[in-house]
């Protein structure tokens, strides 16, 4: 099975897992088309765009976790809880060990935003504001902020001010 073919199997098995839950699947799609985009533009070796894309798919596993355990989908806990739910499901999809632990590591740390180590981690982050930014419905001056604060990449900034400065 060559990546793409992976990249729908995780996205079929992530649309059962938030099963009439219509906002957190259009969430993790739209995360993953920017990641992708993002990450095509910034130039990624084809090995760190298929961690980026599968980070991008599960990034957000935990949150059905967080919400039973503890009534929050904080991102604090969902960066607890989404590495015990995404790696036995990995695991079990064929994904090979180094790839998992990147993608364990990504969703481990997708809400903290000092000390980004990688443009996989850097991406990840844009693009998952992007989708934030937007279905939150946050103010010029907090995306003005974003750009300033978080962005890195030039297709980042780019897709940024174009939709939101």
């Amino acid at each position: 099975m060559n990546q793409i073919e992976k990249d729908h199997e995780l996205i079929d098995r992530m649309i059962v897992y938030y099963e009439k839950d219509p906002k957190r699947i259009q969430h993790f799609l739209k995360v993953y088309t920017f990641a992708k985009l993002i990450g095509e533009g910034e130039e990624l070796s084809p090995e760190e765009m298929f961690i980026l894309r599968t980070a991008a798919i599960v990034h957000d596993i935990g949150i059905k976790i967080s919400e039973e355990k503890y009534g929050s989908s904080a991102g604090k806990y969902q960066e607890q809880e989404g590495p015990a739910a995404a790696g036995p499901l990995l695991a079990k999809l064929g994904y090979e060990e180094g790839v998992i632990d990147r993608v364990l590591f990504l969703i481990a740390h997708h809400h903290t935003y000092n000390n980004i180590e990688g443009k996989d981690y850097q991406i990840l982050v844009e693009a998952d504001f992007l989708v934030n930014l937007y279905e939150d419905g946050c103010s010029r001056d907090a995306c003005v902020a974003a750009g300033e604060n978080v962005f890195r990449t030039k297709t980042g900034k780019w897709y940024l001010e174009k939709m939101f400065l």
